[in-house]
Order: C-alpha cells, then sequence, then structure tokens
C-alpha cells in the first residue's frame, strides 16, 4: 500500500507542475519534486575553475537565487544597484574565528550608472554553450527594504511551468514572462497588499500547483499565503496569517493520502494548508526565531528542519488535521539542523530498483561552521558526521550516488551516498555503509546560492558568474 501511495504522489506532483516540463529539467528551487534529488545517471565529481567546466557566463547583476533550467534555457535573476543595507549589526554564522577567510563576506552588487536607481533582471542563457539569449530588466519601485549584507532582493528563486517563467523580487515585484523575454504580466505586492518589510529581507521562492503561483508573505506589517493564477496573475485565494509572522521559507507542495498540501515553515510553527483552497489543514512544532529551510518529501514522509542557530529537524506524516505533534511526528531530533541551509533525503537506490531491493535513504545536512552530518530517515539517529572547512549556506542536492555541499568560498564538497544498517538489499541484510567524501573542488568565486542539476551538468551561481560544470 505505501508503495503504491508513492507512486500515485509521484504521478500527481508531475501533472501539478505542468505536461511540458522535462524530468531532466531543475524548474525551480530544490528541482523538478522539490526534494533537492536529480534523475541523472551520471554526473561530474571533479573539477577546478578551469577544468571540466563546459562554459561560464557573466551575470549582469547579483544575487543569491538559483539557477533554474527548463528545456533548452538556464534562467537566472539579479539586482543591478546596490540597494539599502540594513542598519546595526550583521551576524554572522563564523562564531569566534575570521568569517572572511572562510568566505562569508558582503555580497558584491553590481554598478549602476544612475546610484539612484535599482534595478531587477532575469537573463537567459542557453543550457549547452552558455550564450546569453535574452535580458529583461524592470525597475525596484519604491522604499528598498533594507538587507542583511550578504543578499539583496534578488534572493527569491525563479519557477517555470515549461512555458512561462516566473521571477519574484524582494520589493513585492513579480512577474511572468514568456520563453523569448516578453513580460506577460506583473504585480506588485508590496504596494498593493503590503510592504515587505521583513528583517534582513524577503527570502521565499515562489511555488507552483497546478495553475496557481503560490506565495508567502509572512512580514512584520502583514502575514499571508496568496496563490495567484499564472497565467493572468489575479489573486485565486489569499489566507491571512496574522502579524508578527515571519518566514524565509519557501512553501512545499505535497501529494498526502487524502489530498494535495502546502507546508509552510515560520517563525511560529510549521503550517499544512489545501493548495486548492487556502484551507488550514494541520499544524506542529514550537516558536523558532529565523525559519529558512524548506521541508522535502519522499514516499509518504516529510523531513523538515525549523533554522536559527541548531534547531531542530523532525520527520512527520501528512493527513493530520489540526495539532498534529502527537499523532504524525514520526521522530524528532531537538538540536543540531543548520541555520539557513535545508536539509536532503537522498536514496542512492537506482529508481528503476523494486521496492524490495531498495536500500533506505539517509538524511543529510551542512551546519554553520562545516560539520557536515547523516542520520538515519527512518529514525533520525546520527550515522556519520565529519567537520570540514567552509561555511555552508547554499542547500545540499544530490543524484547519480553522490551528494554535493557548496561552501561559500566557492569550494563543493562530494559525498558518496551512504547506506543505512539493517536494510533489505536484493533479499539479504546489509550492515550498512557511511558516506564517505570523495572530492573537493574550488571554482575559486563566493558562492551562496544553491546548485541546479539539469542533463548531467552542475549549474553553479557565484556573485558574478554562472558556472556550467561537466563535460
Amino acid at each position: 500500500m505505501r508503495f503504491r501511495y508513492a507512486i500515485c504522489s509521484v504521478l500527481a506532483f508531475c501533472g501539478a507542475i505542468g505536461a511540458s516540463l522535462d524530468a531532466a529539467d531543475w524548474p525551480q528551487w530544490r528541482g523538478p519534486g522539490g526534494n533537492a534529488v536529480a534523475p541523472d545517471e551520471t554526473l561530474p565529481i571533479k573539477w577546478t575553475a578551469t577544468e571540466n567546466i563546459a562554459w561560464k557566463a557573466p551575470l549582469a547583476g547579483a544575487g543569491v537565487s538559483t539557477p533554474i533550467v527548463s528545456g533548452d534555457r538556464v534562467f537566472v535573476t539579479s539586482q543591478i544597484g546596490a540597494g539599502v543595507r540594513r542598519e546595526g549589526n550583521h551576524p554572522r554564522l563564523v562564531q569566534g574565528s575570521d568569517a572572511a577567510a572562510q568566505g562569508e563576506r558582503a555580497l558584491a552588487g553590481a554598478a549602476v550608472s544612475d546610484p539612484s536607481k535599482t534595478f531587477f533582471v532575469v537573463e537567459a542563457f542557453a543550457r549547452t554553450d552558455g550564450k546569453r539569449l535574452w535580458e529583461r530588466r524592470i525597475e525596484a519601485e519604491g522604499t528598498l527594504t533594507p538587507v542583511h549584507d550578504k543578499h539583496n532582493l534578488a534572493t527569491p528563486s525563479p519557477v517555470s511551468d515549461g512555458t512561462h517563467v516566473f521571477a519574484w523580487f524582494g520589493t513585492g515585484q513579480i512577474l511572468a514572462l514568456n520563453g523569448d523575454g516578453t513580460i506577460v504580466w506583473q504585480r506588485h505586492l508590496g504596494k498593493e497588499i503590503a510592504p515587505f518589510d521583513i528583517q534582513w529581507g524577503h527570502g521565499s521562492s515562489p511555488a507552483l500547483y497546478n495553475d496557481l503561483l503560490i506565495l508567502l508573505c509572512d512580514h512584520s506589517s502583514a502575514s499571508y499565503l496568496l496563490a495567484l493564477d499564472k497565467k493572468t496573475g489575479k489573486e485565486r485565494w489569499k489566507v491571512d496569517r496574522g502579524k508578527g509572522r515571519s518566514s524565509y521559507s519557501t512553501p512545499l507542495v505535497i501529494e498526502g493520502p487524502f489530498g494535495a498540501e502546502v507546508i509552510v515553515n515560520s517563525s511560529e510553527r510549521l503550517d499544512a494548508y489545501d493548495p486548492r483552497t487556502g484551507t488550514f489543514l494541520w499544524h506542529t512544532g514550537d516558536a523558532n526565531r529565523f525559519p529558512i529551510p524548506s521541508p522535502v518529501f519522499h514516499d509518504g514522509v516529510i523531513y523538515a528542519s525549523r533554522g536559527y542557530r541548531s534547531g531542530p529537524y523532525m520527520a512527520i506524516r501528512p493527513g493530520g488535521r489540526g495539532d498534529i505533534s502527537a499523532t504524525h511526528v514520526a521522530w524528532l531530533v531537538g538540536t543540531g539542523a543548520p541555520y539557513v541551509s535545508s536539509i536532503l533525503y537522498y536514496d542512492p537506490t537506482p529508481a528503476r530498483a523494486t521496492q524490495r531491493e531498495r536500500a533506505g535513504g539517509i538524511v543529510y545536512m551542512a551546519n554553520d561552521v562545516g560539520v557536515l552530518t547523516a542520520v538515519d530517515a527512518a529514525t533520525g539517529e546520527r550515522i556519520w558526521q565529519e567537520r570540514v572547512d567552509g561555511v555552508f549556506s547554499a542547500s545540499p542536492v544530490a543524484g547519480a550516488g553522490h551528494v554535493y555541499f557548496v561552501s561559500e568560498n566557492g569550494d563543493t564538497v562530494v559525498l558518496e551516498a551512504g547506506v543505512p544498517a539493517a536494510r533489505s538489499v536484493r533479499g539479504g541484510e546489509e550492515a550498512g555503509r557511511p558516506p564517505q567524501i570523495v572530492s573537493r573542488n574550488s571554482i575559486g568565486e563566493r558562492a551562496v546560492a544553491s546548485p541546479a542539476i539539469a542533463n548531467g551538468r552542475i549549474f553553479i551561481r557565484t556573485d558574478s558568474s554562472l558556472f556550467c560544470i561537466g563535460r
């Protein structure tokens, strides 16, 4: 029954994000299923700034949004112009040592001829050779939200349904574009509904479900979850979430046992809604000051971390109603999760393997000070941990039996994925195999954005460049 439910979930989700998407695309933050796992059978595991690089393209502006891949194109959003730096102290992930030496420093802004103006830009590159196909700029309107100096107002990642690209920026400006860069519609939620006044600047990316574009706006003056018609930009439903909430996390749409659910990580708790109507479904978890990570979903289980310093992480069964803390939380570890980056579930068993042959999954994470951790997805018990140099804000990705962690100094630590102990594999029992570091690869440029994977290549966005890694 569980296997049948998992297959139905995958089919329903694939139908929800658009039939025109290719299985090898990376059309949104954290990939085609929102789980940061690529279907590729081979991926590069070693490279340098000049070796095993398919191409490198300069970017028009700066930002920390993830590049997305749809069809034969790669789309990247950026900001041109300095913007506004928030007053006061800007906390760093590195504590008690030289943060800059480990790559943690301010985002380099792109200059503009008129310093009084700031622009947002969407660029399209050819996936095969990195040629810039077009660039679309819009001027930032209204009062600019002050941000942390490690990012800017081009932090949300774009999303594509295979026909249109939807780009959202930290002022509340959102636009839909055709594949040739023509603007189909645009709105300014910061003017129409409430200012985007969240501390350190807006970070949540859009999520697609069927014909809806779902946007999380948990800010000081107004907190709400909004669904727009992706074809017209018109409001389909809006849920008031009260004042005082904050979230930098991207909503995750899953297919639960009783229908679709959209999962939201916010400062008050984890919430779930029906993405078709906005109806509230369930909640769990305690308050958390800076909820940044996004959850992932696999085989009927939600794996979530809350963010902030050494916060909790957990496994949750969807389908509940009301407070599900005592009924649907499979396991919970109270501390140890990353501040910024999201966790990853990965089972390296090939997709064509039967349920009986599957080895079982591991949850991977990289914390603020360079500690990589792997825990058994079935129990939450730690099975491996190792400290590496670096600061990790980017969320890990996986594919072809490997897990990739990108640090802020531009290094990518590559793990050979492990196997949990005492799992049934091809009818027998294995003792398990811990993950193993197989390489560390530097591109020599600062990288805060999470990477993307498509068609056997890895795409890494730095302060000023877009790298395509692979043959």
